[in-house]
């Protein structure tokens, strides 16, 4: 009987060879058209069958990762410039390219690799309001609130400046920084970096930004990321959460930006769990009823989502996934910004598991899927630093950078005590974003974000591939040609499957191979989510790869836990289990044809030390107390529909 479900463990340097193994493909955009697949890749890259020798002449498809961080901060966003980020663009991409650079509090820092890009995405919203009170610029001391922060500031009260700026502008709305002109030359200077560390086919330095709303406290927030050059971005300036806190309107600045300057943009909403319900509500922020236009105009605008960064992990939650032992990750699940509570049935409009699922119902109701959306991992990291390693974390901000004394600050503040309060300590080492891709440069990479070909980590850097078709074999994932065999006979990653043949389901195939500088894996797992001839939202998880021999019982779950090699009190670990590489085929045991469904995978690592053990070992300090001393990293696929 063909077994549904198996691993591969191989040898290492083999392993990166195969998951990079590729060769040309026919013509054959009708043919997957007619067999119920969506074409992914651009029809026109398909080559025509050549009887060249060399099989890579006419390669076209994505044939690499690329790796980066699509939100961070530096000095020119008021809540990292004004609690102490002394770095501006210039050093976070001189950081992301792999240099050694001096951190805000004095520290060398570097990465165990260079990125590959990078976005940086400063707020809007008083934009470069921290470099302009350093250069004491003459725009900012005309205020009152200008000249109080200068000053608190220039005496070195980053905090009473940060106070006070935040308090009079953000909250108040008392902004003194309404020129235009102001803007503009700081914008333009954000451009400028950009443009002087662009190096197409060696780093990708994105143009973008960050909309901030969060009305009444709740997180709207998005980054915008541009497709195009500081020509066609400085034709425009960035539009400020202070002109509306609608994302609707940010969509209607992205049409009018497309509209002007010919170029392309995205939004990337993020950090629902700290929006009350709001980010993925059925209704609209004004309260009405979602309708088709809105919809259609949601998923035209923002095909991604931030799954995973510093300030908690979205991917789940037990309260909505009570059968999913790994749901109960990083959650950051106590409020919004304002402190006000959290109530339980906010949560499935906040995590993205709840939202996909919200997004079948929405489309069984609209014809049109406002939430379908592929998922990528971020920072949002304010201090110019893109940090992910549990062992390399430099904080959320600078004031928080290492140091003994970093895990008794509080983050999200509780102003009436009611429980709602986050501290340092529970922020996440998370999280990067691979990103599939024929080259290293702006067009390309923005073009895979578009196509949803990427995946989130929570700051690994684990290779993951997965493609989904009606007529895959067992044997296919063992090819060394998998990736050419798989976009043949299928679709990757933020793909679509539409209207099953007779009698046949979903089968996926999937590799995962470790970070190089990391752990091993634990297992690979398929997430289902569907709605149900009754409309009901359903979900289910099963293990299609177990690491070191370990059977898959009849609930679809490894027979036992990886176990762990963690020394906590030395802060170490080894690769002793756990395997490098982890391959599987496995076709869907409970597909409906009639329904609608998603599926996407999740890796997982061996446990490893938390960045708060690392921290406790170096500084001979305690462990704090609510957080586990160990963590295992993972990997988010973007997901693979199917429409009947």
């Amino acid at each position: 009987m063909r077994r549904q479900v198996f691993t591969e463990v191989i040898n290492y340097k083999m392993a990166l060879l195969l998951l990079g193994a590729v060769i040309a493909m026919p013509t054959w955009a009708d043919e997957k058209q007619s067999m119920g697949i969506d074409f992914t890749v651009s029809q026109d890259n398909v080559p025509e069958k050549s009887q060249d020798y060399s099989p890579f002449v006419h390669q076209s498809y994505p044939d690499r990762v690329y790796w980066g961080d699509s939100h961070l901060h530096t000095s020119y966003s008021w809540d990292a410039g004004l609690v102490g980020n002394t770095l501006g663009p210039d050093e976070a991409y001189r950081f992301a390219k792999g240099e050694r650079v001096i951190a805000s509090s004095g520290q060398p820092v570097k990465l165990v690799r260079p990125l590959d890009w990078l976005v940086v995405a400063d707020h809007a919203e008083s934009l470069g309001v921290a470099v302009l009170i350093d250069r004491s610029d003459p725009a900012i001391l005309k205020s009152e609130v200008g000249r109080a922060t200068h000053d608190f500031y220039r005496k070195g009260d980053i905090y009473k400046a940060f106070e006070t700026w935040g308090f009079n502008v953000i909250v108040k709305g008392e902004n003194p920084l309404t020129d235009p002109a102001l803007t503009r030359n700081v914008w333009e200077e954000i451009t400028e970096h950009a443009e002087n560390h662009n190096d197409p086919g060696k780093f990708t330095a994105f143009i973008g930004y960050e909309w901030s709303s969060a009305p009444a406290g709740n997180n709207l927030h998005r980054v915008v990321v541009l497709r195009d050059d500081a020509e066609q971005a400085n034709k425009v300036l960035p539009f400020p959460a202070y002109d509306s806190s609608d994302p609707e309107d940010l969509w209607k600045w992205m049409a009018a930006y497309e509209q002007k300057t010919g170029g392309q943009v995205l939004a990337i909403p993020h950090n629902g769990n700290l929006s009350n319900g709001v980010m993925f509500s059925v209704q609209t922020l004004d309260g009405k009823p979602i309708d088709k236009d809105y919809a259609e105009r949601r998923a035209r605008w923002e095909p991604l989502y931030e799954i995973t960064q510093m300030k908690g992990d979205g991917e789940a939650h037990p309260v909505l996934s009570p059968n999913d032992e790994f749901a109960d990750y990083e959650n950051w699940d106590r409020g919004n910004w304002n402190g006000s509570k959290k109530q339980p049935e906010m949560l499935q409009y906040e995590y993205a598991r709840g939202a996909l699922k919200v997004g079948l119902l929405m489309e069984e109701k609209l014809g049109v899927n406002p939430y379908k959306f592929g998922l990528i991992g971020a920072t949002d990291s304010h201090t110019s630093l893109a940090t992910t390693r549990e062992d390399n974390y430099f904080g959320k901000v600078s004031v928080m950078e290492p140091g003994p004394e970093r895990f008794d600050t509080q983050i999200v503040p509780d102003p009436e005590n009611v429980g709602t309060g986050t501290y340092e300590f529970e922020t996440v080492a998370s999280g990067l974003q691979g990103i599939w891709s024929r080259e290293n440069s702006r067009e390309a990479l923005w073009d895979a974000l578009k196509r949803k070909e990427t995946y989130a980590t929570t700051g690994s850097r684990m290779t993951v591939r997965v493609f989904a078709g009606w007529d895959y074999s067992e044997s296919d994932v063992l090819r060394p040609d998998f990736a050419m065999t798989g976009y043949l006979g299928g679709v990757p990653m933020g793909g679509d499957l539409r209207s099953a043949p007779d009698g046949k389901s979903p089968r996926l195939m999937i590799r995962s191979l470790r970070d190089p500088d990391g752990a091993n894996l634990d297992r690979i797992q398929v997430i289902k989510g569907w709605l149900d001839e009754s409309g009901k939202l359903q979900e289910k998880i099963y293990d299609v790869a177990c690491s070191d021999d370990r059977e898959i019982n009849a609930n679809h779950r490894c027979e036992k836990v990886v176990g762990s090699t963690v020394n906590i009190e030395k802060a170490i670990y080894t690769n002793g289990i756990g395997d490098a590489l982890l391959m599987a085929f496995w076709e869907d045991p409970d597909f409906d044809a009639n329904a609608r469904v998603f599926y996407y995978v999740r890796v997982l690592e061996i446990p490893t030390p938390r960045w708060t053990t690392y921290d406790a070992a170096f500084y001979n300090v305690s462990l704090p107390k609510g957080v586990s001393a160990e963590q295992q990293d993972r990997a988010y696929t973007s997901p693979i529909w199917y429409t009947p």
